[in-house]
């Protein structure tokens, strides 16, 4: 077969030669030692995936950016190799065409169209710089470094330099359609509301479940010293958390409701505070203090700063019905949503993530959870607003949750009036195969077994065996099925987040 240069425009040939013949002109020095290293260190990746592991060990962007960048490697590097050097077959520079000190050692021997090493280069770069363009800036000259150290070295014309760099940079930007850029997240704020100032104390009643995550028994000690003035119920194992809290609220002389517990026990006080028009003050002391944490309120001086000062945001409220029993006699329970529903495995990935995370870090650990999860679980059928699907994760969040995955962790808006649904489904082809890919590469927001939407209003039915609903992290076992409403600013809440502009 003719090589491509038999083949090729004239034009490129003489511009390649002439290119060529300029590098050769150039006096041996130093920069001929390091171009050849630099080359060198390229070949099979080796650089990219060194820069990539150090990126790694910085959570967040960097290590997404590293992500990104090898995966857009991995494609530009098939595509390369597999395709086009088969394709265009080109013999390289020869010894006559650059001095002998300068070429590599040994040549390569396939075709030199186009320039694995520089496709590989500029898509690392690029696709890095997609998810961080500041990252990408910064590998900006060193995958230039790289793809002009071939021609420097006499491993390939200049045009395969320019056709391998447009390869790579093809790469990066189609994996862009998989690996979509994140949506901005807005600054925490909230809409502010009226509600009294509070000093020692003075008119709280704190309902304290002695079952709380971080719970001791100086606990009360603690709240005693802080709030005089305050009214403080301990609820003992074994009482009825609702009945206390609603208790706690009707007491006389009681202005504002404080809570101290878990997601399930805010949840419960938030009912009583909005059922008897009063605002809520949550005290962070569950586990994980998911709703404290949204409202800025990370310790006790933060929520003291509030209640002193009068501060207070205006919060939505997920009103939950839920249907159990046996059909013809269905009983039917109300639940207050502050945070999250979900149905189907995601408790499961939850709680393996949780046991992982302190050894492996939050995204490695949701990672090989995640792994486990969707490879030993089934899928549940059930419909979503009329809609038949099976599921593997049916996941609603009190409000637009970030990022857009099967992780999501942040809630900078508490009033933004919406459910964020997210369901991973199993209705599509090989849809197993499809979650592990995405969940590897980090792409499930993209995936076409993700779905994505917004909602006011969602009801879900089983079909078949009854459904366990978690609402903010309290399980329902039994569930026939359950409709979920958003109330718009329900509950006022101390927090002493910035004012929404």
């Amino acid at each position: 077969m003719r090589g491509f240069v038999g083949k090729g425009p004239k034009r490129v040939v003489k511009l390649d030669h002439f290119l060529v013949r300029a590098v050769s002109r150039q006096p041996q020095g130093d920069h001929d030692v390091f171009f050849r290293r630099l080359s060198s260190a390229a070949t099979k990746g080796k650089l990219w995936f060194g820069i990539a592991g150090i990126m790694a060990t910085v959570p967040g962007k960097p290590r997404r950016a590293a992500l990104h960048g090898l995966l857009a490697l991995g494609v530009a590097s098939g595509v390369t190799n597999v395709i086009f050097k088969r394709a265009l077959p080109r013999r390289r520079p020869l010894p006559e065409h650059l001095p002998l000190f300068r070429f590599v050692n040994p040549q390569p021997t396939s075709s030199s169209m186009p320039s694995g090493h520089s496709a590989s280069a500029v898509a690392f770069a690029v696709g890095a710089g997609i998810v961080s363009p500041a990252i990408g800036v910064a590998l900006a000259p060193i995958a230039v470094g790289v793809a002009y150290s071939r021609v420097h070295t006499g491993a390939h014309w200049p045009s395969d330099v320019v056709f391998g760099s447009a390869l790579g940079a093809g790469a990066a930007f189609l994996t862009r359609k998989w690996w979509p850029a994140r949506p901005a997240e807005p600054t925490p704020r909230r809409t502010p509301a009226e509600v009294p100032a509070i000093h020692d104390g003075e008119g709280l009643s704190i309902a304290v479940n002695v079952l709380g995550g971080s719970y001791s028994p100086e606990t009360g000690e603690l709240l005693r010293r802080i709030f005089p003035k305050a009214y403080i119920r301990e609820i003992s194992e074994g009482e009825d958390v609702a009945e206390e809290i609603k208790a706690a609220a009707t007491r006389p002389g009681t202005v504002a409701l404080g809570v101290w517990g878990g997601d399930g026990t805010v949840g419960a006080a938030a009912a009583a505070a909005v059922e008897h028009s009063l605002p809520l003050a949550v005290l962070p002391g569950g586990t994980l203090n998911h709703f404290a944490r949204d409202l800025g309120a990370r310790s006790i001086e933060d929520v003291l700063d509030a209640l002193s000062n009068g501060l207070a945001a205006s919060v939505d409220l997920g009103h939950v019905v839920v249907q159990r029993g046996l059909p013809e006699k269905p009983e039917t329970s109300e639940l207050a949503m502050l945070n999250t529903a979900s149905v189907g495995v995601y408790p499961n990935l939850v709680r393996r993530r949780e046991r992982l995370q302190p050894a492996m870090g939050k995204p490695l650990a949701s990672v090989v959870a995640s792994l486990r999860t969707f490879g030993v679980n089934s899928p549940t059928t059930l419909t979503v607003n009329g809609q038949r699907h099976k599921l593997w994760i049916l996941y609603m969040g009190r409000g637009r949750f970030y990022p857009s995955d099967h992780a999501p962790i942040r809630r900078p808006v508490l009033d933004d009036g919406v459910f964020d649904l997210r369901m991973i489904t199993a209705d599509e082809p090989f849809a197993r195969a499809r979650l592990l890919w995405a969940v590897v590469t980090g792409t499930v927001s993209a995936s076409k077994v993700t779905h994505l939407s917004e909602a006011t209003e969602i009801t879900i039915e089983a079909i078949g065996q009854p459904l366990v609903l978690a609402v903010d992290g309290e399980p329902t076992p039994g569930v026939r099925s359950a409709t979920f409403v958003v109330k718009p600013q329900a509950l006022r809440v101390y927090s002493s987040l910035p004012v929404a502009e």
